[in-house]
């Protein structure tokens, strides 16, 4: 079996859980904290997905794994994104817990 898809695999389990956490968070509260949250968590899951996309050779005019490529920039905003912004939104509702 591919070592990358194993990987991928493995690293999907917890970001889909972070991801479902943040979703019952949202669904619950609707607030732009949840948002952000939601949404960085929605790119962290992208990662992995990348990967297993690239293990498997799906969407090879992606070109994954190869520098300058619309999958390595996918790959690469995701984890901008998800690593921005998921703690922002973490940040926002604790300062807001803590006021309330």
């Amino acid at each position: 079996m591919n070592f990358t898809l194993v990987k991928a695999l493995v690293a999907v389990l917890p970001a889909l859980v972070l991801f479902l956490g943040s979703l019952l968070f949202f669904v619950r509260g609707k607030a732009l904290c949840f948002l952000l949250q939601l949404f960085g968590s929605g790119c962290l899951v992208l990662m992995p997905l990348t990967h297993v996309t690239e293990a498997l050779q799906l969407l090879p005019w992606m070109h994954w794994g190869m520098e300058r490529s619309p999958g390595h920039y996918l790959d690469l905003f995701g984890a901008a994104l998800g690593l921005t912004l998921f703690p922002v939104g973490y940040l926002l509702h604790a300062i807001t817990e803590r006021h309330a």
